[in-house]
């Protein structure tokens, strides 16, 4: 958007984010689970190799969807640096380019929607992924979990999983360079430059293996 002020704008209005899902959410059944498997981890000697991390990962291995399993340090880091800077612009390749999408978090949710929704539409721009952080065994444990809804009309698996990998890049970075750009778009907004984003996804190679795909769907 060429006008950061009127950006600014359409993003305060929808500061309040839609809060119904946008698409099946597995919070209940995973929540039980994790308890299960808990109380289960408990009980069992460490050398059947069933570890916390491995209560995630096994659940969600066969479920097409986002999931992972953040260390407490790291979700830490993301989490403070997230109340000042609560705001961000993530950088999807497609086809032909790239597209960006804007994720704002509200609690321990992370929602994301294409730019051009709200430039087209304001405060009425529905959230397109949610990414949702359970911070509950994070004293006990040492894990935050992470699990995600999207509207599979916008997003893929693949391309949900490209978004979510960028909070991690941009957030939990040791870069100054790489953290500064989301102090800029956060604070000062005028200096922010797009493709400072898209530099920092290719030289990550995050959206590589996406891009590849894509090429291959293309021919």
């Amino acid at each position: 958007m060429s006008d950061p002020a009127a950006f600014e704008s359409r993003l305060e209005k929808r500061s309040e984010f839609l809060k119904q899902p946008v698409g099946h959410s597995r919070q209940g059944d995973f929540i039980k689970c994790v308890e299960q498997k808990t109380d289960a981890l408990g009980k069992q000697p460490v050398s059947r190799g069933f570890t916390k991390d491995k209560i995630w990962q096994q659940y969600f291995a066969a479920k097409d969807t986002v999931y992972a399993v953040i260390p407490e340090e790291k979700f830490d880091l993301i989490w403070n640096r997230a109340q000042s800077c609560p705001t961000f612009l993530c950088a999807l390749p497609r086809r032909e380019g790239y597209e960006f999408f804007v994720g704002q978090w509200t609690g321990t949710e992370l929602h994301f929607t294409a730019l051009i929704n709200i430039q087209t539409r304001g405060e009425a721009a529905a959230s397109q992924l949610i990414l949702y952080h359970y911070p509950e065994l994070k004293e006990e444990k040492g894990i935050v979990l992470m699990t995600a809804e999207m509207d599979s009309t916008f997003l893929n698996v693949a391309e949900a999983q490209c978004i979510a990998n960028q909070v991690q890049l941009f957030y939990a970075t040791d870069r100054k360079e790489t953290y500064g750009l989301v102090e800029t778009f956060n604070l000062r907004p005028n200096e922010f430059k797009y493709m400072s984003v898209i530099a920092e996804l290719e030289q990550s190679g995050l959206g590589a293996e996406l891009k590849c795909a894509q090429n291959q769907n293309k021919t």
